[in-house]
């Protein structure tokens, strides 16, 4: 008898595949959810600073339990910025002991955010520093040469984050820094300090860092790094010098560090970062220039609608104060080429 003459019952299936087995899906077999945990015991803590890819983060900030941490940026933040200054919600191992990993999952909302572009016309902004509540510009008065146009604008994108300027001038005793700082006498409200050669006013500015967060720019060889060090001894920033046939400094600093002042009224935070011989203000919205300029701002409120205070703008207030002597022409020309930069993009 074959087997083909064997009857089959309707209600069973002509081939029986229960023993097979089938392999898990490896990309899981349920769909992956964006729902992310609330992080409700997560830790605030100061960004100190960032090393390909591991962020050093100071927790009980002030404490007994103050210690460092090394963390890394959680998967949901990668597309958010993470940078000195920043006060960051902290999980994981935060004991603090070699060889342990915290985990960042937010950042608290930022007080001020001090950005640059590479230049004038990229619109890509680089954030520098957050939560910075003063700009301590360090120039030099020879040694390089200074440039006022340079300082012009540290101090509208300082102004523009709502940041309060101050400056040192270093290498007094090379140069007179009065024809430099002419540039500068409208500004009533920027404090100036002077140092020369191995007479750093470390204590006169030291007790304007104490209670506030102040993050140090300046273009490179200009002493930025020696007065760091001075300020905080085991800083320990790299210094160099400048080159005698280009008359450009060298770059020293290397990263955005966050450093602690201790002075004898009380401490404060000190934010060095690397020298830039350019400082782009593709970020900044044009209108936000005249009013960075405050002494020049009030002139301007005489000006007829629509001006664009360049030189060649019919009855402007602000070339008409510079023929009177009522304004000093450095300053406003030095105005003018920074709106003339952003003449084609908007209309202002």
């Amino acid at each position: 008898m074959s087997w083909l003459d064997d009857p089959l019952d309707d209600d069973e299936p002509l081939f029986d595949e229960g023993d097979v087995r089938i392999r898990p899906n490896p990309k899981a077999n349920r769909p992956r959810t964006k729902r992310r945990p609330a992080h409700e015991d997560a830790t605030i803590a100061r960004v100190l600073g960032v090393d390909r890819g591991r962020y050093a983060v100071l927790v009980g900030e002030d404490t007994p339990n103050e210690r460092q941490l090394t963390a890394a940026r959680a998967r949901e933040l990668r597309k958010t910025p993470i940078v000195t200054g920043d006060r960051a919600r902290v999980v994981g191992d935060t004991s603090g002991q070699e060889g342990t990993l915290a985990r960042i999952v937010g950042i608290e909302e930022r007080t001020s955010l001090l950005r640059r572009s590479a230049d004038d016309t990229d619109q890509v902004e680089r954030v520098i520093v957050a939560n910075a509540d003063q700009m301590l510009v360090v120039v030099a008065a020879a040694d390089p040469e200074p440039r006022p146009r340079l300082v012009d604008r540290y101090l509208v994108a300082a102004l523009d984050a709502g940041i309060r300027p101050l400056m040192v001038v270093t290498k007094t005793d090379l140069a007179d820094p009065a024809p430099f700082l002419e540039h500068f006498e409208g500004l009533d409200d920027l404090r100036v300090f002077r140092s020369a050669q191995d007479a750093w006013p470390v204590d006169e500015i030291g007790r304007a860092l104490v209670g506030h967060t102040t993050v140090f720019v300046g273009h490179s060889g200009v002493g930025k790094s020696t007065l760091v060090n001075a300020l905080v001894p085991d800083a320990r920033r790299a210094t160099g010098h400048v080159n005698e046939v280009t008359g450009r400094g060298r770059h020293t600093s290397s990263s955005t560090v966050s450093l602690r002042y201790h002075g004898e009224n009380g401490t404060g935070w000190v934010i060095d970062t690397p020298g830039v011989r350019s400082f782009g203000l593709g970020h900044v919205d044009p209108a936000n220039i005249l009013r960075a300029y405050r002494d020049l701002d009030s002139v301007a409120e005489q000006c007829p609608r629509g001006c664009t205070h360049l030189p060649d703008a019919p009855d402007c207030a602000l070339n008409d104060a510079v023929a009177d002597g009522r304004l000093p022409a450095s300053r406003v020309d030095s105005l003018q080429r920074l709106l003339a930069t952003f003449k084609d993009r908007t209309d202002y």
